[in-house]
């Protein structure tokens, strides 16, 4: 189980190894997303809060990357953290994500990218329920929910 630390040290020292690879060039991914999904996961950007149903929505499945398709959340790990994006405690497996230290917009916080693809998917906080006290911050248009 992931926890802050480690968290931390992946943003400082590297990421795990993905299991495999997605690029493409910037022409094939405007192709594939719609102007907000390309937005968030290709340039950095963040959707308004409270704009998706995913906040409220606790059905069993699985959340993967709007880009490549990888598996990155799992349902049970959701939780209504209040903040107006959908939020989890947990990533389906240590190498789904990958960390980067962030010092945009005045402020130090760790984003959290695919690490197949590099889509932005939004930030991670140490502020989450236990076990892991994480929060992943994502946005919900850099998600594709799997049906259980």
């Amino acid at each position: 189980m992931l926890n802050w630390k480690t968290v931390l040290a992946f943003a400082d020292n590297g990421n795990p190894a993905p299991e495999h690879t997605v690029t493409k060039t910037d022409a094939e991914w405007r192709e594939q997303l719609n102007a907000e999904q390309y937005h968030v996961t290709r340039k950095h950007g963040t959707e308004r809060p409270f704009s998706s149903e995913m906040c409220h929505l606790f059905e069993p499945g699985q959340y993967a990357c709007v880009c490549c398709d990888t598996l990155l959340f799992d349902a049970a790990e959701k939780f209504d953290s209040g903040t107006g994006w959908p939020s989890f405690a947990q990533p389906v497996a240590d190498n789904a994500i990958a960390y980067q230290v962030d010092r945009s917009h005045g402020m130090t916080r760790v984003e959290t990218t695919c690490n197949t693809c590099g889509a932005h998917l939004g930030h991670v906080f140490p502020d989450g329920p236990a076990p892991s006290g994480l929060r992943y911050c994502m946005n919900a248009v850099a998600l594709r929910k799997v049906k259980a």
